[in-house]
């Protein structure tokens, strides 16, 4: 079962390392990407396990509805919040500022897929 779970996570990870600078994407994209049998719960896990890997951006990974939900993982629960301001992303109450402009979704693009 490890394995899997590290197979998943490896998955996982080179979805959210394409992710753009100045964009962000959410668990349930992440999940949708790689298969209707995992949940957004899942990529979560695998966002607050990814701190031990390298050049995973795990700041660009916020919930449905653009909040900071992961920020807590971080060192400090600010890092988040300023990684994304230094893309040129406006936080504003733990909650990306016009989310939909930012969002990175692959499932939209017939390129991607």
């Amino acid at each position: 079962m490890q394995k899997q779970a590290s197979d998943l996570y490896s998955k996982i990870y080179e979805i959210v390392k394409q992710v753009p600078e100045g964009k962000v994407t959410s668990y349930g994209i992440i999940a949708k990407l790689i298969g209707t049998d995992f949940s957004a719960r899942v990529v979560g896990y695998a966002m607050n396990n990814a701190h031990n890997e390298k050049n995973v951006p795990t700041h660009r990974v916020v919930n449905r509805n653009g909040l900071l939900t992961g920020r807590h993982h971080f060192s400090t629960p600010e890092l988040m919040q300023s990684l994304l301001e230094q893309e040129g992303i406006v936080i504003t109450n733990n909650q990306v500022v016009n989310f939909q402009d930012h969002l990175w979704n692959p499932l939209q693009d017939e390129d991607y897929l």
